[in-house]
């Protein structure tokens, strides 16, 4: 008994799922040829990305370094940018104090895939769009999904950051009050 021609488009899905399963099929499916021709079956591979290196960083208060995206900043880069061929970035964010809010309170976003922020030392307060304020003490953890807007609204002297980030490069949008 002969197969009969997939008709519907769920049969021809069928039928292309089927035959990359490892199924072979007695007749193979005009339909199939369609969506492949149509570029709906893709058989090239994702571009490999170039292998990564260890990146060790040892504390040493010389390594923070004023140089980052906030002038009441001072940034200590752990190498992971470099180690990851910009895949990622992670430093350690010392807030210099006393806060200033006029200074620090901007909203702003960032063009990121992740961004998460850990406090090691002292407590920041921040506002999240869809959060609203929230006081973030030591061991405290938070991400913050790409695009979000955000701002920190006061900070402790002592306070200190870990923020990790996809990618290394990225894009801040400072917002009008």
């Amino acid at each position: 008994m002969a197969k009969q021609k997939a008709t519907s488009r769920a049969a021809a899905k069928t039928a292309v799922k089927k035959k990359w399963t490892g199924h072979k099929s007695a007749a193979k499916s005009s339909s199939r040829k369609t969506i492949k021709s149509k570029g709906r079956v893709s058989t090239a591979k994702p571009k490999a990305r170039p292998k990564q290196r260890i990146a060790i960083s040892h504390h040493r208060d010389e390594d923070f370094k004023a140089d980052g995206l906030r002038a009441y900043a001072k940034y200590r880069d752990l190498g992971i940018a470099d180690a990851t061929h910009g895949l990622a970035q992670a430093h350690v964010i010392r807030l210099v104090g006393p806060c200033n809010p006029a200074e620090v309170s901007k909203l702003h976003y960032h063009d990121v895939e992740f961004q998460m922020v850990y406090v090691l030392k002292g407590w920041v307060k921040t506002y999240m769009e869809g959060q609203g304020e929230t006081l973030m003490k030591e061991g405290s953890c938070w991400t913050q999904p790409p695009r979000i807007k955000h701002l920190i609204m006061d900070y402790s002297d002592d306070v200190e950051l870990l923020e990790v980030i996809l990618p290394a490069e990225f894009k801040t949008v400072e917002l009008a009050a």
